[in-house]
């Protein structure tokens, strides 16, 4: 059993992969909702998983929840399943803007601080998709690879 992350929140309750409608979210959360999802397909089909994955998608959450609300007006759902040998993490925002990746110097030659949640998203996931959302925001899924 992999040892649980210290920032991970105990009030998910097990079996809560999905959360939408006004309810206040942290990357911890979304971690959480992780952890569960692929930890419990392990113990329903006694496939191992790769733990430096599992931190890698775990990784991947929180910039997608912390992008979020930084840079999207905050979260309003988020989706996790298993799906075939990756977990699918999705997280919905209100911005209508796409991420963007910017250089770690700016244009005067200082040095930026943030700015490398996405590339690190980009690099990480197998599969990146943004969508608009119909009533407004955006959605980005991410598939990563973890068995």
């Amino acid at each position: 059993m992999p040892a649980k992350d210290p920032t991970d929140r105990p009030d998910v309750p097990d079996g809560t992969f999905r959360r939408g409608g006004g309810e206040q979210c942290r990357p911890a959360d979304v971690r959480c909702a992780v952890r569960r999802a692929v930890t419990g397909r392990c113990g329903a089909t006694g496939r191992p998983y790769d733990e430096e994955a599992l931190s890698d998608a775990l990784l991947v959450a929180s910039e997608l929840t912390t992008n979020a609300i930084l840079h999207g007006g905050g979260v309003t759902g988020f989706d996790v399943d298993v799906d075939g040998r990756a977990v699918r993490v999705s997280v919905s925002d209100r911005s209508d803007r796409l991420p963007v990746s910017t250089g770690p110097v700016d244009d005067e030659g200082r040095w930026r601080t943030g700015g490398r949640g996405w590339p690190i998203v980009c690099r990480l996931a197998r599969d990146v998709r943004v969508s608009e959302l119909p009533s407004g925001g955006k959605r980005i899924t991410v598939v990563v690879p973890v068995f």
